[in-house]
């Protein structure tokens, strides 16, 4: 298990764009568009970024279309990994010389 905890988007979007460029989350939800609960929710890591939050906020902050939808897979991705190492550890990789007859294990 990793020892520092992966970041989560929510906290990327909040140390690394909101505190330096001096924006609040209220302003940031009105210029995109959506509630202040949703940017509040997705601080606190309470709340996914969707394909449609990614794509406003990737628009707001002039980056590409799939910066924050790629971040918020790449923290899924990491999470789910520290979450199933031992059950991935037990798996075996399929090699084409391991076919059962008739397709049955």
């Amino acid at each position: 298990m990793r020892k520092v905890p992966y970041p989560t988007p929510g906290e990327i979007l909040l140390e690394e764009f909101l505190k330096p460029m001096g924006i609040t989350q209220y302003r940031l939800a009105k210029e995109i568009g959506v509630l202040q609960r949703r940017i509040g929710e997705i601080v606190a890591g309470k709340r996914a970024i969707t394909a449609d939050t990614g794509l406003r906020l990737s628009r707001f902050f002039g980056m590409s279309d799939s910066f924050w939808i790629g971040l918020q897979a790449d923290y899924e991705r990491e999470t789910a990994k520290d979450a199933l190492a031992e059950t991935l550890a037990q798996i075996k990789p399929w090699r084409a010389g391991d076919a059962h007859a008739g397709g049955q294990a």
